[in-house]
């Protein structure tokens, strides 16, 4: 990958760190305002719930060659969120506000960072995405350990300071977006113009096609609301089990470490394995782990559960950018990475919310085994949505 953008890995770590940093952090700032943990899921919805209706637009625009303002906005939208996060986060809408300003600079950042992507040489992608997703990992791993840093044997961190690093990834992030937007992608062939409207995006695709991009959708929403659901409700487990700050920032970092190495050989994989069989198998996996951390079990045993969480979870998101990628008609590709982003905010938004229900009547341990549940049957969804509609 000669002409690979290395900027962008750099740009993608620091967006996840930024992003790994504040979500767990905005749920200790919470509980440390008294908040019940069962309104902890309008945290992560309040993330998702404006992106969910304006990421077609972004993508759309993205597709029209708007790339540039779109990662600009985004990063600028990201740095004021942590200015609010430090100065006014003094009770739970003020915690609410900014997540909303996070999660549309967090879309806009990442469906700028897919959509150049996107356009690469079909035969890499997997590979693309693969190092795509494994440099946002890192920073996924990196984040979660900055609690250890400002935790120590607390069982709720120093949040300010945590806020703190979240704005200062986040202003490195703003840095490299002036490099990064003054260069042209380099990996793939000039885009092609976008339909005229979204109703002919959708209607240029066959049934079997619409089959296969819902069916990689399903997966990819269900997958990082299981990721987010583990960001923000592992500190909450903690808290009800007795486990020290420090050592859920490690079981966050285990799990971000355990999914960067399931990124770094995709393409040899699904060389290997076939790329609908390994999502369907790593969803499945999936189910199984996540169940898991709703039994009570030690602090040593909760790491090595996560580290196969984490190799699960990994797999499906590269993956499932790959299948919408290649599926895409010519010029829509923008828009249907974007669509699967909405997805992703409707799964952020919707799940939280209901399994925050099950928090007040069950317990935080049973968010793992709704969450557990809920991968299951996507699975086996995606056996029909995935198989049936590969070529």
């Amino acid at each position: 990958m000669k002409n690979w953008p290395w900027i962008l890995l750099f740009h993608a770590l620091f967006l996840q760190l930024a992003a790994y940093i504040v979500r767990p952090a905005a749920a200790y700032r919470a509980l440390e305002l008294g908040v019940d943990p069962a309104y902890l899921g309008l945290i992560a919805a309040s993330f998702a719930v404006v992106p969910l209706f304006v990421a077609v637009l972004v993508g759309r625009a993205t597709d029209a060659g708007k790339e540039p303002a779109v990662l600009g906005i985004g990063a600028l939208l990201m740095v004021a969120a942590g200015v609010g996060l430090i100065l006014w986060s003094s009770s739970l809408g003020l915690l609410l506000l900014w997540n909303v300003v996070l999660g549309l600079g967090h879309l806009m950042s990442v469906i700028g960072q897919q959509s150049r992507i996107a356009r690469g040489n079909a035969k890499q992608l997997d590979t693309a995405f693969g190092l795509y997703t494994f440099a946002g990992s890192a920073g996924q791993a990196i984040g979660p350990s900055l609690i250890v840093v400002f935790g120590g044997g607390q069982v709720v961190p120093n949040t300010t300071a945590l806020f703190a690093a979240y704005t200062v990834s986040c202003t490195l992030m703003t840095i490299l977006t002036i490099f990064l937007v003054r260069r042209r992608p380099g990996i793939g062939p000039k885009a092609t113009p976008p339909p005229k409207n979204l109703k002919s995006a959708f209607l240029d695709t066959t049934a079997e096609t619409r089959k296969k991009l819902f069916g990689a959708m399903a997966v990819s929403m269900m997958v990082l609301a299981a990721v987010d659901l583990i960001a923000v409700y592992l500190p909450a487990l903690g808290v009800e089990r007795g486990i020290p700050a420090a050592a859920v920032g490690i079981l966050l970092t285990v799990r971000a470490l355990a999914t960067m190495a399931s990124r770094l050989y995709l393409g040899r994989l699904v060389a290997r394995i076939g790329r609908s069989e390994l999502i369907i198998a790593s969803t499945a996996l999936s189910a199984l782990t996540v169940g898991a951390l709703a039994v009570p079990m030690p602090v040593v045993a909760m790491g090595a559960v996560l580290v196969v969480a984490g190799i699960a979870l990994g797999i499906g998101q590269p993956l499932t950018m790959t299948v919408i990628s290649l599926a895409a008609p010519p010029g829509t590709s923008g828009t249907w990475l974007a669509l699967r982003l909405s997805a992703n905010r409707f799964g952020q938004s919707g799940i939280p919310a209901v399994v925050g229900f099950v928090a007040a009547a069950a317990g935080v341990a049973g968010v793992f085994g709704t969450t557990a549940g809920a991968l299951a049957v996507v699975s086996v969804a995606s056996w029909f949505g995935l198989r049936r509609g590969r070529k």
